[in-house]
């Protein structure tokens, strides 16, 4: 019998682990493309996530429990990711033909030319790109090496979750998957299109430009939505939480926009600028075409905008699901508005489906 469905057990959740909170995400896909079944939002408890390494494994399982628990999924398999600069990336060339088994134990024996660190500290993986332009006989791998720690901190937290972990796959990768996503919402630029996605997080903004969908330069520096939660404490006695709570909500006094937004939104066009001069510096590229923001900051009203208006590239907020299909469990204004914080969630989740 030729089976019309995928198979239930190639569906995975997307799980992202932030600096404050945990998103679950879990896709399905039928003959009209892309469907959203469910999506959760946790909270995490205060630095147990620091600088996007896991401090207190315990709250973050908790969390992924709550996340599992408010979608009633029924699906047991995550993928999670572990950032950018954790993981050293190496592509290399390699003798065409070799089979994966041949490749991993070559890799093995020559680990120490590409990695700084002891092999028992390190998770490797690899992927193999495809022949090296011009020849016949060798092949580019892509290498990827993160301390192991790392990895079983993740795989640990989705255990008390209740998850098995099925891929621990890297944010900028994962990022890239649900890039393809925003293709059709750009006008083509001379069939060559760069486009700078700035995620911006609680405390880490991370650049990633890509050209034609692949990405050609990532950076992380620290800046991000909690200088203006800290703000807002300050300046209105408020608790982290109510802070926050706030900061989404409202209902703070009058002098909030202009004594307190629009100069965050100032220091993110600052931010923005910065991210780009040195992409600029590293590269022989000298503009971009898009302005793609993501992350739980980016949707802060009129924040695009001003970016355009003040660097003079089009800017949009990023939304994955644009095109998508939304099941009878998910609130639709909600999901919109959770968007841009969803991208990585949205790539990991794309990795249920072969063809991504």
């Amino acid at each position: 019998m030729i089976s019309l469905f995928r198979n239930k057990d190639n569906i995975v959740l997307g799980v992202d682990i932030s600096s404050t909170s945990v998103k679950l995400l879990e896709l399905s896909q039928n003959s009209d493309g892309y469907r959203v079944e469910s999506y959760a939002v946790e909270p995490l408890p205060e630095n147990a996530v620091v600088e996007k390494n896991i401090n207190e494994v315990e709250g973050v399982g908790e969390a992924i429990a709550k996340v599992v628990a408010k979608t009633k999924t029924k699906i047991k398999k995550g993928v999670v990711a572990v950032a950018g600069s954790a993981v050293i990336t190496k592509t290399i060339e390699m003798t065409a033909g070799l089979t994966d088994e041949e490749m991993e134990t070559q890799i093995i024996v020559e680990a120490d030319q590409y990695i700084p660190y002891p092999l028992d500290e390190v998770a490797l993986d690899f992927e193999q790109l495809g022949l090296k332009a011009g020849s016949e006989t060798m092949v580019e791998v892509l290498l990827a090496a993160c301390r192991r720690e790392n990895v079983e901190l993740r795989e640990d937290a989705l255990a008390l979750g209740g998850l098995q972990t099925k891929i621990v796959d890297v944010e900028a990768f994962a990022l890239e998957r649900a890039f393809q996503l925003l293709m059709p919402q750009f006008d083509e630029v001379d069939g060559d299109i760069t486009v700078a996605v700035l995620d911006i997080g609680h405390t880490m903004t991370s650049l990633s430009v890509l050209n034609n969908g692949k990405t050609i330069y990532t950076r992380e520096q620290l800046f991000g939505g909690k200088q203006l939660t800290e703000e807002i404490m300050r300046r209105y006695s408020l608790s982290v939480q109510e802070a926050g709570l706030a900061k989404k909500q409202g209902g703070l006094p009058d002098d909030y926009g202009p004594e307190v937004l629009e100069p965050f939104k100032e220091a993110v066009v600052q931010q923005v600028t910065r991210s780009l001069q040195f992409f600029f510096a590293a590269s022989q590229y000298n503009d971009v075409d898009y302005i793609v923001l993501a992350g739980g900051t980016s949707s802060i009203s009129g924040l695009a905008e001003l970016i355009q208006d003040k660097i003079g590239t089009p800017a949009l907020v990023a939304n994955p699901f644009a095109s998508m299909t939304v099941g009878s469990k998910v609130n639709a204004v909600n999901l919109i508005n959770d968007a841009p914080a969803l991208m990585i969630a949205c790539g990991l989740a794309l990795r249920s489906f072969s063809n991504v």
